[in-house]
């Protein structure tokens, strides 16, 4: 996914900033390994600078492969070591926007060959980076920021590979989904990465509802231009609930704001669209918020002999945390079918 360019946030907004204060996406940004005077990148066999040799590039190509290599999503320096070593070393890299990648391999002086691989091209070149493998060529694989596969066409390629029964490995860093929850201080031992919800408000609420009741943590993507609609569509169907939405992660401007999502949804319609790739994390349910569409009937049919649907339909949602608008749908539809003279 393009990352997209900083803007300064509204100064009443929860902002964090690098510790080191400079702009990492700013063309000026040392690269990891940079080429100072006692640095060299050279691959002739030199006395390791450190205890275990880590920072001494491996000086040879990898076995033959693909490589899914994550790479920053914003900060350029959040890049591992042994991924400079791949991209320094392999035969090709297949990236979703040459542009993007070649700034990225510029700023850490390294110089590849890079051929295209995106939603729009990858029937045409996934045979094409298979042959290339078999014949004995390394590969790496990455996407414009973050870990591919991740929301983006490499999951076909590494299928592709697996059904070849080709080698295929994966270097892990950076992950969008993983620092967002990290910084929204939500529930972490149990989550759900939901990518990105449909763009049509009904659609999206009835994919929230199938959601609703999951026992996890929610972790969404979303485009600006919808953030306040998906959020007010999330307070609607999933509750009360808490959550946080970030943005411009590991960037000078990151920010993150907490709260419930009704606030969320209330403060972005006033404010508008931000800028930026947002993340979206959403609380777990309550433990009661469990509860089957299956146990909401059965509780509603028993309220409904005693009370009113209005006051059935409050009673229900108070113990299980169902939205009232669904459980009022249903109680309406009980009283109908079991109450009403045929």
């Amino acid at each position: 996914m393009p990352r997209p360019k900083s803007q300064r946030p509204n100064p009443q907004a929860s902002v964090s900033q690098n510790s080191t204060g400079e702009n990492p996406n700013h063309a000026s940004v040392a690269p990891l390994h940079s080429r100072g005077p006692n640095q060299s990148l050279s691959t002739k066999q030199e006395e390791p600078t450190d205890q275990h040799g880590l920072s001494k590039p491996l000086g040879k190509k990898p076995q033959p492969g693909l490589y899914v290599v994550a790479t920053p999503i914003g900060n350029a320096r959040d890049i591992t070591l042994r991924a400079l070593d791949v991209l320094r070393t392999c035969d090709v890299i297949a990236c979703e926007d040459t542009r993007v990648t070649g700034k990225l391999l510029s700023l850490h002086d390294i110089s590849a060959k890079l051929i295209p691989y995106h939603e729009h091209n990858a029937e045409k070149a996934r045979p094409a980076i298979i042959k290339r493998v078999k014949n004995g060529e390394t590969v790496a694989l990455v996407s414009d920021a973050g870990t591919p596969v991740v929301s983006d066409p490499g999951l076909n390629l590494v299928q592709a590979f697996a059904d070849e029964g080709l080698p295929v490995t994966a270097l892990p860093g950076p992950s969008a989904t993983l620092t967002a929850l990290v910084l929204s201080g939500l529930p972490s031992d149990r989550f759900l990465f939901a990518g990105f919800l449909p763009s049509k408000s009904g659609k999206r609420k009835k994919a929230l509802g199938e959601l609703a009741n999951t026992p996890a943590t929610l972790i969404f993507l979303e485009s600006a231009k919808r953030l306040a609609t998906s959020l007010a569509d999330m307070a609607e169907i999933l509750g009360p609930r808490p959550a946080a939405v970030t943005r411009e992660l590991t960037k000078m401007f990151e920010e993150v704001r907490r709260d419930s999502l009704e606030v969320l949804a209330e403060t972005y319609a006033a404010e508008g669209a931000p800028k930026g790739e947002i993340t979206i994390v959403v609380g777990p349910p309550k433990a009661e918020q469990t509860a089957t569409a299956e146990d909401i009937d059965e509780m509603l049919v028993e309220a409904l002999k005693a009370a009113s649907v209005r006051d059935a339909t409050a009673e229900v949602a108070e113990v299980t945390g169902w939205p009232k608008r669904d459980v009022y749908a249903r109680a309406l539809a009980l009283k109908k079918i079991i109450y009403e003279p045929k």
